[in-house]
């Protein structure tokens, strides 16, 4: 049986900051893959952290950045009528200012699994979301990409 990433990151569900001068310990190992050392403070931004934990789980493709944007070149580039919560990851822009082209990586953003749509809001399963991992939803209009990560 195949687990999607969908279905692994799911499990991760409330999976929460901790309050004071700690980190939680997945938080952590997160933004190790990214290159951001053993024990960094969760205070971090780390949704991408958390994309790119999932991805090497299940050996799939990941942008071993902390940047959210630099999801923008991994995996295959699908429209969002095609997107499914399974191997589907949705990178957001962020913030009220003007924002950059879609390439600049570190510009603010945010990533995270396809959950869904509802209306005219995307619905993302990820991490770094009102301080956890969580389901959380997003106007349709600050999608910058989405990417298949498998097939």
């Amino acid at each position: 049986m195949e687990v999607s990433a969908y279905s692994l990151a799911s499990r991760y569900v409330g999976i929460a900051e901790l309050e004071g001068p700690d980190s939680h310990p997945l938080v952590s190992w997160w933004l190790s893959l990214c290159g951001l050392g053993q024990t960094p403070a969760d205070s971090i931004p780390w949704c991408s952290a958390f994309t790119n934990g999932i991805a090497w789980e299940l050996r799939l493709p990941r942008s071993k950045s902390a940047a959210a944007r630099s999801w923008l070149g991994v995996g295959t580039p699908i429209q969002l009528p095609e997107a499914e919560p399974a191997f589907d990851v949705v990178i957001l822009k962020r913030g009220k200012a003007p924002q950059p082209g879609p390439t600049v990586l570190n510009a603010p953003g945010h990533v995270g699994f396809f959950a869904g749509l509802e209306g005219d809001r995307v619905l993302i399963l990820g991490g770094n979301q009102a301080d956890q991992v969580s389901v959380s939803s997003f106007p349709v209009k600050d999608v910058l990409g989405i990417r298949r990560l498998s097939e």
